[in-house]
């Protein structure tokens, strides 16, 4: 046999195989990657049943043979044991070995993901009810996301109109728009931030959407048969004074749910903040607002949107990710992450590193392609290689036919690129900038970007802001988490697909792609609408409990800042709309707590309406919250107690007994009483939870949870002591 050329592409491949059953029970399908096809003759086939036969013989080869990939890469499948598959992974030949599982052609993958599947129990008539605003960059009024077929007329309730400017249309799925920045000219979405969002939230469900066929299926909002506000507030940029404005409309127009993906940065008063501001009012007329975490993460203390009236969003991760390879001329392949459908055809380009590409920067500059250090006329067919993830830009308006950069931004996300790139990281980059200085000539092929499955989801990506939060010290931030993390929905088929760095990305999509805390407060906000359709009367510090306590726990080890990552967990839709018993909490409550964080009754006197006197006050750690949470200083002993009030919105008739999970010997957590017994519903039952240590190290925290279970409900509330400081 003529030797393989090893030149390997390692593509994950997403392919379905039926499990053999009428073959060896301890065998299964597996898939037995080989790279790309040799540039000799060679017949794949053949190959792969010699493989099989070195294992298993001649004779019982061809009947473990399944498939072989032969057209655009080499390998194949086969009714494998798991010592065979480990025999074969040993062969020099082979670039990896790995059992097929199935999967399903889902597109929204992130509501299948927190266990919303495409046909959960609905109240459809009362969900049509429901309207969600966003206040956002616009919105795409022609997007099949949001085509009115088979929708009645708005609410009744419905004040608003549509003020989308000039060449817009609205219908009864978007049953309003509005825009306030001076230099747009219309509602509609040129960025496509706002179609995203508004189509994550509420959009139609769309069959047959991708992106260039990656994540092929059908996207779909968290309540289809919802009404869509739009509200205009950002054309390149977002002003307080717009944001304050679609907050005033979209409260006056009758929303009931406002999903504002827009983080507004520290600030030491709350009261000095648009959005904050716009969701109290919100919350005094009970409309709940969802809003994102902010994209500044891992930093401690990054978290935004913090006012306790909202509920402020993480990102998290789902178990479908984008990866691609990049193929050496040497035969070595390095696996990067991006959305990247571009497909060389298996042609090798010139590998140029970007100080060797520059005639005018500092070899630093011209290492990380840095703006106007990449010639034109150094770089034409070739791939440019930059120290930087933004250098991929200026090799991109150069002309360069693809580029390899180092992951220096997110190591955890994919982005769109507007030509064949991959993102490498630091071991892998180091690795290909060895093989330029060795090789002669140095080549190499960039994938098409595959799908992959993440074992390790859910947990929250490096960009998602963390807590605690440094305005309010005694209140844990952010309160829960959604996907957030290469979320495919609805765009703007005028905006460029990879951002608003590439004007000149012309691609027109009517799907794509994006991350950040942007992409996962919508999720909540549709949990928030979907929930409000089965209780249209709840407040909106109910629906927020309910979405909190009802949450899944996540994954500790990808997370070490535990809950200041995740708050109280991932979104759990269906189990939200029972959730047992829920923390309220009432305007004069949130105004006690503002009394004693500092605030004087004038000021919130002038806020709320009512007569604030500040005769009383209620510490931020008794504000009847979902979580628990207490500073203490390092190093000292601390007894800290919580008073929290449940009402019961389960069964009349129930007794809920209260556990701690898990248990930390760093603390003593004590509940009075252990026991609640409920005799009828929105029956109120108060009790006490106190936590006790010896001492917390500079910089540290623990947590643990309370747990409330009648059987049937488990209402779970996190408890944090730290000792973190500015």
């Amino acid at each position: 046999m003529a030797k393989l050329s090893t030149s390997l592409f390692f593509i994950c491949l997403a392919f379905m195989f039926t499990r053999d059953v009428s073959a060896n029970d301890n065998r299964q399908v597996y898939i037995v990657y080989m790279g790309t096809l040799p540039e000799i003759e060679y017949s794949p086939p053949s190959h792969h049943l010699s493989m099989l036969q070195k294992l298993v013989g001649t004779n019982a080869a061809s009947n473990l043979l399944i498939r072989s990939y032969k057209r655009s890469f080499n390998g194949f499948a086969a009714n494998l044991s798991q010592a065979e598959s480990q025999k074969l992974q040993n062969m020099k030949e082979v670039v990896s070995v790995f059992p097929s599982k199935s999967h399903e052609l889902t597109t929204t993958r992130s509501w299948d993901f927190v266990g919303f599947g495409e046909r959960p129990k609905r109240e459809s008539v009362k969900e049509s009810d429901v309207i969600v605003g966003v206040i956002d960059s616009g919105i795409w009024p022609e997007s099949e996301s949001f085509d009115d077929k088979g929708f009645g007329p708005p609410p009744k309730k419905w004040k608003g109109s549509c003020k989308g400017g000039l060449n817009f249309t609205c219908n009864n799925k978007l049953i309003g728009a509005r825009f306030y920045n001076k230099f747009s000219e219309s509602a509609r979405d040129e960025e496509g931030h706002g179609t995203h969002t508004a189509s994550t939230a509420a959009g139609n469900a769309v069959q047959a959407a991708s992106f260039y066929g990656l994540a092929q299926g059908t996207a779909r909002g968290g309540v289809p048969s919802a009404r869509i506000a739009a509200y205009k507030v950002c054309f390149k940029r977002c002003t307080d004074v717009d944001i304050l404005a679609a907050f005033d409309d979209a409260i006056a127009d009758g929303v009931d749910v406002i999903s504002i993906s827009i983080s507004v940065d520290y600030v030491s008063n709350l009261l000095n903040a648009s959005v904050a501001i716009g969701s109290f009012h919100a919350m005094l007329r009970g409309i709940i607002t969802a809003g994102s975490a902010g994209n500044n993460g891992p930093d401690q203390g990054s978290v935004a949107n913090v006012s306790p009236w909202m509920i402020t969003v993480a990102a998290s991760a789902t178990d479908r990710r984008f990866i691609d390879r990049v193929v050496l001329g040497n035969g070595k392949a390095l696996t990067g992450i991006s959305v990247n459908p571009f497909n060389l055809n298996g042609t090798k380009f010139p590998i140029v590193y970007g100080q060797n590409v520059s005639r005018k920067c500092s070899q630093a500059e011209a290492g990380y392609c840095s703006s106007g250090c990449v010639d034109r006329d150094l770089v034409k067919g070739k791939i440019v290689l930059c120290n930087d993830f933004l250098g991929y830009r200026e090799a991109y308006l150069a002309g360069a036919i693809g580029a390899i950069v180092q992951n220096t931004l997110f190591p955890d996300s994919a982005f769109v690129f507007p030509f064949p790139a991959s993102s490498l990281g630091f071991e892998d980059y180091k690795s290909i900038k060895s093989y330029i200085e060795s090789a002669e000539p140095p080549q190499a092929e960039i994938l098409r970007t595959e799908e992959t499955v993440d074992r390790e989801a859910p947990y929250v990506p490096s960009f998602s802001s963390r807590g605690p939060s440094f305005v309010i010290q005694n209140l844990l931030k952010p309160d829960v988490s959604a996907p957030g993390l290469e979320i495919l929905a609805a765009f703007s088929p005028v905006a460029s697909p990879s951002s608003l760095l590439n004007p000149e990305d012309k691609r027109s999509m009517r799907y794509s792609v994006m991350s950040g805390t942007s992409m996962a407060c919508p999720h909540v906000a549709g949990v928030a609408a979907y929930v409000k359709s089965f209780h249209p009367d709840w407040s909106p510090s109910a629906i927020k409990s309910a979405i909190m306590t009802t949450a899944t726990p996540m994954n500790l080890k990808k997370n070490p800042e535990q809950e200041f990552a995740y708050g109280s967990g991932q979104i759990n839709p269906t189990k939200a709309t029972d959730p047992g018993l829920v923390y309220e909490v009432e305007t004069d409550d949130y105004l006690k707590m503002l009394c004693a964080e500092g605030f004087d009754s004038t000021s919130l006197t002038k806020t709320s309406g009512q007569n604030v006197t500040c005769s009383e006050r209620t510490e931020v750690k008794d504000l009847n919250y979902p979580t628990m949470t207490t500073f203490v200083s390092a190093l000292d002993p601390f007894n800290v107690t919580f008073k929290r009030t449940v009402t019961n919105v389960g069964f009349p008739n129930s007794t809920y007994k209260a556990s701690v999970v898990p248990l930390q010997p760093e603390i003593q957590i004590s509940i009075e009483p252990e026991i609640l017994k409920f005799g009828f519903l929105k029956e109120k039952k108060t009790f006490v939870v106190t936590i006790s240590g010896k001492e917390l190290k500079d910089g540290s925290f623990v947590s643990s949870s309370v747990v409330w279970s009648d059987g049937s409900h488990s209402v779970r509330s996190p408890i944090v002591a730290y000792s973190i400081q500015p």
